[in-house]
């Protein structure tokens, strides 16, 4: 029963790709002619050139810039407030106060925090602007990636960290050269988790971005649906197709300790 359930998953999962890599390589003739879930007699790559030519390397840009600057700050500083909240020899009533802090960030949804979050980007003079986006997402990033990363240097033996100070190592040293060592696949999970929810998150920038050219993935999909491609559904399946791919190949790279890093990260 299992397996029969597992194979179910997997053709629900595999229809909605394949029909969408067959349509991306139809003509908009042969896509209204022919049958949906059939290969395209003639393949071409046309669909993907026009989509390339009105500003899709722009958008990619946008999306990865947002992605990295978000990713790298919010991942430094959650695993460093992690071990100051878990193994710092200095821990106190106050960093237990903070971690609270952080849990209670979960409780937060993103679309509760609009309004506010559009008014501190105005305050900022940073309306219409990447790192109006990279902001907020840092801030949302943190919560999430502070859970986890707690959970995984708990796991550490303390003994570990006890033999590093009778040695005479620092804080930060023990945290580099001890920490993120063994940490490694839980910053590879909440690194691969916060680089997936910034490439396709549709609201900050539908918000706070104005103009074209500060535009990223999602954001350029629903322009596409709603402008020169509005019919041309190959086209807008073409965009939809090389949306995913760094995605998928994110995943594929990183699937290892990112299914590590969530097992073992929450394996208490």
């Amino acid at each position: 029963m299992g397996g029969l359930v597992g194979w179910l998953w997997l053709a629900i999962v595999i229809i909605p790709i394949y029909w969408i890599v067959i349509t991306s390589l139809k003509t908009q003739s042969n896509y209204y002619l022919t049958n949906p879930f059939a290969p395209p007699s003639d393949p071409t790559l046309d669909n993907y050139r026009l989509v390339i030519e009105m500003d899709f390397p722009l958008y990619f840009l946008n999306s990865l810039l947002v992605a990295i600057g978000t990713v790298i700050p919010s991942v430094l500083f959650s695993f460093m407030a992690a071990y100051a909240i878990v193994r710092s020899s200095g821990a106190s009533r106050f960093l237990r106060g903070v971690n609270s802090l952080f849990l209670m960030g979960l409780a937060i949804p993103l679309q509760a925090t609009v309004i506010p979050v559009y008014l501190i980007i105005i305050k900022l003079h940073l309306y219409d602007s990447l790192t109006g986006l990279v902001l907020p997402s840092v801030a949302f990033a943190i919560p999430l990636s502070v859970l986890v990363l707690s959970n995984f240097i708990r796991d550490v033996p303390k003994e570990l960290f006890e033999s590093m100070r009778l040695d005479g190592a620092t804080e930060w040293k023990t945290l580099w050269g001890l920490a993120f060592p063994l940490t490694r696949p839980a910053v590879v999970t909440v690194s691969i988790y916060n680089a997936l929810q910034v490439w396709n998150g549709f609201l900050l920038p539908l918000i706070l971005t104005q103009s074209p050219d500060k535009r990223t993935l999602p954001l350029a999909l629903a322009a596409f649906q709603g402008g020169p491609y509005g019919v041309n559904v190959p086209a807008v399946l073409a965009s939809v197709v090389l949306t995913i791919l760094p995605i998928l190949i994110l995943y594929t790279v990183g699937r290892r300790q990112l299914l590590s890093g969530l097992t073992a990260g929450f394996g208490k």
